[in-house]
């Protein structure tokens, strides 16, 4: 039997409502060299009653098995694919007429490229078109590699993913993330600036799939460190705090579900396993006290000068600061990250991130930050204006990012070099929605406590 140009995998588990919809957007490409294998990962909805349709037909290969997960399923086509090219459709997605044809034309004419993914449309639970997401142009306008492309409708060179021992099965989700950091370290990635797949958004469990999902990029990006073998990031954390002596509006020691304020950042910041500093910098005897009988030589509490804790001051001169008082005779740190007590349900895993995100790209700053997807103005003296339209068409390009978490990680020459937070090349990481949240006012206080009974 010829071996085909380009293997489709589909993992099934219970979209049986979706996925004829999403084989026939297969089987009707404009490239017919291909080969089809449908896995069912043990739904127990009408899924194996209609897959039934397509056993036996030329090329489609229909797998039943028990529950295994995403990535199980991945591997398991990877090992049974015959195709030069092999591209995972969710069986709740489904592709445009010439998706394949397209896709596998680029890695045709670039032997260098290793995968190549598209522009996609989103479209809700009924297949109405929400939005259609445009990309960067990665081949013109991106240099730093730090927003991956969908797990699903991109298409690899077979031999690239063998060479890199297919997927890491100890992770259930964000298959996709950890090839494309094992991938683009050494090879080079392409894209199509056209929607070539309907990618379909669900409405279900957003934050906790959210909280998951980021949790678990976190973990890649630890692997990824320790396989690369990259060198120790020397990292100090500094905690600025007015206190209550300078600024009557700090309440550090406000208590918050059990404990005063600032422990929810020390207690982030000691179980982080990437500082080697933890530093709280007040002009508050109060609080160096208190810093000191609760935490011992675990955590340096230094003198702020006062003029640096004046209201609308700059934070990079405590920081500057702080670390030239602990410093002493050790070597300066190679990243400082600074951390505000006033986001308490920022965890250690997230300061761990961040110094990770810092080694894997090679970023100057680190900031956390959500996606913000709401209507902004600008008043131009004639009346508003919108930032961005409020069109189907999104671009990449026009995404705005809003920092939170109240954390960011600078490299030591950097920061002292620039007197900034905002020098150098900036990359990211992202907070889910809770570790985001920061106490601004009494109602922001009002709901950290009621987050705070919600710890587990």
């Amino acid at each position: 039997m010829d071996r085909p140009k380009v293997t489709v995998y589909v993992t099934n588990y219970n979209y049986g409502r979706y996925l004829r919809q999403s084989i026939e957007s297969v089987l009707n490409q404009t490239l017919k060299d291909i080969e089809l294998i449908i896995i069912d990962d043990g739904s127990s909805d009408e899924s194996s009653q209609m897959l039934g349709d397509y056993e036996g037909m030329e090329n489609v290969f229909v797998i039943f098995q028990e529950q295994r997960g995403l990535t199980k399923a991945s591997n398991l086509a990877l090992k049974m694919a015959r195709g030069d090219y092999i591209v995972r459709l969710d069986a709740d997605d489904y592709f445009v007429l010439d998706a394949l044809e397209s896709l596998a034309t680029v890695l045709d004419q670039s032997p260098d490229v290793v995968m190549v993914f598209p522009d996609y449309f989103e479209v809700d639970e009924s297949g109405t078109i929400v939005a259609e997401v445009r990309r960067h142009d990665f081949g013109r306008e991106v240099t730093l590699l730090d927003q991956p492309a969908h797990g699903a409708c991109t298409m690899f060179r077979r031999s690239a993913m063998l060479k890199v021992k297919g997927y890491d099965e100890s992770f259930i989700c964000q298959d996709g993330y950890d090839m494309w950091l094992k991938l683009t370290h050494e090879h080079n990635v392409a894209n199509i600036n056209r929607p070539l797949f309907h990618y379909r958004k669900h409405g279900h469990s957003l934050s906790r799939n959210e909280e998951r999902i980021l949790k678990t990029r976190a973990a890649i990006m630890s692997k990824h460190v320790q396989s690369r073998g990259l060198e120790p990031l020397r990292t100090w954390a500094v905690i600025p705090v007015r206190g209550a002596s300078a600024d009557p509006r700090s309440i550090p020691l406000r208590d918050l579900g059990g404990k005063p304020l600032i422990e929810w950042t020390l207690d982030a910041a000691l179980a982080s396993t990437v500082l080697e500093q933890i530093i709280v910098s007040t002009p508050d005897q109060v609080v160096r006290a208190h810093v000191k009988a609760r935490y011992g030589d675990r955590i340096r509490a230094v003198d702020r000068p006062r003029d640096l804790a004046r209201i609308n001051t700059s934070v990079v001169p405590t920081i500057q600061n702080a670390l030239e008082q602990v410093s002493g005779s050790m070597s300066p740190p190679d990243a400082a990250m600074v951390l505000f007590v006033e986001a308490p349900f920022r965890s250690g895993l997230y300061i761990d991130k961040a110094v990770h995100a810092m080694q894997l790209y090679g970023v100057d700053i680190v900031d956390a930050i959500r996606l913000d997807d709401r209507i902004y103005y600008k008043h131009h003296g004639e009346g508003l204006e919108p930032l961005r339209g409020n069109d189907v068409l999104r671009l990449e390009r026009d995404d705005l990012y809003r920092q939170v978490g109240g954390m960011s990680l600078a490299r030591h020459e950097t920061l002292m070099a620039s007197g900034s937070l905002f020098a150098g090349r900036i990359g990211h990481i992202e907070l889910d929605q809770k570790a985001s949240f920061m106490i601004q006012s009494e109602l922001d206080w009002l709901i950290a406590e009621s987050l705070a009974n919600t710890e587990s």
